[in-house]
């Protein structure tokens, strides 16, 4: 029987234009900018300036804090600045700028394509070599990976559970992975079970990636304690907690962790680059970017570089296609918007989506008719309509956080479902960052 999460979501269009393009490789460029923001928490620090000559997979950036996680060059060639640079907001963090010469890897780096099935490694021995590769959640938020599986000594993971769900309209870079590369991928999760002494792993993927199923369900066969679970169709069924409602029937608290339920949860991607790392000595340097939309004439999921240009994937498409009048880094739900083509990719950038004025354009805002269809969209049970009125108000920050505005995940269902087109995603997410704030400040007083 195909499960989901037992609470609100919606239905889009999935719109996987590209999922039947094979990953290509995409062309090593003759300059990389490297953020050092590329993770949750703190920026590393740069351990290199200009002048230095670097190697592929070696480290350019060290961890100033324990969230945070080291960053490597994904290019070889001279240090040419360290400098701060526009991210996708035009915003300026702090960049090495690499010109590149040549493609020379640090030679521990193993780039054969053999598979490696033997785990020789102990747990605390995974866990470093994880964190030396600056391996960070490739799902969304770039939770450095080592932090999320070491979990606190008086918490047991009984269950390690893999996103393959990809539920967010337009991208297909796990899809593509999980049917180019499955193996690597069930190794990864056998890897992260070991570090975690779990036993038990799900490997949840929703029932329009039917190849994916297929050869993820080949490749954990040999292992026992690792199932694909087959998802129905439903966003944003990859939000961590929903998707452990839906495989294991647990709800995580208010505020709290996916490890208060027995639970960690980390994306397909992760597990590829934990195999790439602990089998393969290769830092996270490149990841699978879906550059899709409407408007794109010729689909396609790249294996980019960490550092390349936003505006270096429009060339490999030829060139800005007539109707485009938004771009997007990950997913329409999600996504960021890109208003500085010049940013440069990071670790856990999943798509550059391009979209149509029509696409885009909001429809006129009228009256909130108390239809209550944002609170049944909404996965985490809240009453958007009322997050909105009391945003609105303005100083009900008490208020706010009774009715658990700090539970928003930020999916968008509530804006989706709006007939009358209010932006409840837009007015609630300022009130959250304002509530979190706060709530932060009498934590750090306590």
């Amino acid at each position: 029987m195909k499960r989901t999460f037992s609470i609100g979501g919606i239905h889009p269009n999935d719109s996987k234009l590209s999922r039947e393009a094979h990953i290509e490789i995409f062309p090593v460029l003759d300059v990389a900018y490297i953020s050092m923001a590329q993770h949750l928490g703190a920026p590393a620090e740069p351990v290199v300036q200009k002048g230095d000559k670097v190697r592929v997979g070696q480290v350019i950036g060290k961890p100033t804090g324990f969230i945070s996680a080291f960053v490597h060059s994904s290019v070889s060639g001279t240090v040419k600045a360290v400098e701060p640079k526009g991210d996708l907001a035009g915003n300026p963090v702090m960049h090495v700028v690499i010109d590149v010469e040549g493609d020379e890897w640090c030679e521990e780096i193993d780039r054969s394509k053999d598979i490696v099935r033997e785990i020789p490694f102990s747990s605390e021995e995974i866990l470093e070599k994880i964190k030396n590769a600056g391996v960070v959640g490739l799902g969304g938020a770039a939770f450095p990976t080592h932090v999320k599986l070491n979990p606190p000594k008086d918490k047991k993971a009984e269950y390690l559970i893999i996103n393959g769900t990809e539920c967010e309209p337009y991208i297909t870079s796990d899809d593509r992975i999980m049917r180019e590369r499955p193996d690597e991928i069930v190794i990864g999760a056998a890897i992260m079970m070991k570090a975690l002494k779990a036993d038990k792993c799900y490997i949840g993927i929703e029932e329009n990636k039917p190849e994916a199923i297929a050869s993820m369900k080949e490749a954990a066969s040999p292992y026992p304690g690792i199932k694909v679970a087959v998802l129905k169709k439903k966003y944003p069924q990859g939000g961590e907690k929903q998707l452990i409602d839906a495989l294991i029937g647990r709800k995580v608290p208010s505020l709290a962790l996916p490890i208060e339920v027995g639970a960690v949860v980390q994306n397909v991607g992760t597990s590829l680059a934990v195999y790439e790392a602990v089998q393969k000595n290769k830092p996270l340097i490149d990841n699978v970017i879906t550059v899709t939309g409407s408007c794109v004439p010729h689909q396609r999921n790249f294996l980019v570089r960490v550092g390349t240009p936003f505006s270096k994937m429009l060339d490999a498409i030829g060139g800005l296609p007539k109707d485009a009048a938004k771009f997007i880094s990950g997913g329409p739900m999600m996504g960021k918007a890109v208003a500085n083509m010049d940013a440069s990719t990071l670790k856990a950038t999943s798509a550059f989506l391009l979209l149509t004025e029509a696409e885009t354009k909001r429809k006129e805002e009228t009256n909130c008719i108390r239809c209550g269809k944002c609170i049944d969209a909404c996965p985490m049970g809240l009453e958007p309509y009322l997050l909105n009125k009391l945003s609105r108000i303005g100083g009900m920050h008490d208020e706010l956080e009774k009715e658990k505005i700090q539970d928003c995940i930020e999916c968008g269902c509530c804006l989706y479902s709006c007939p009358a087109h209010i932006p409840l995603l837009d007015i609630i997410r300022v009130s959250k960052a304002e509530v979190m704030n706060i709530m932060r400040n009498r934590s750090a007083k306590q």
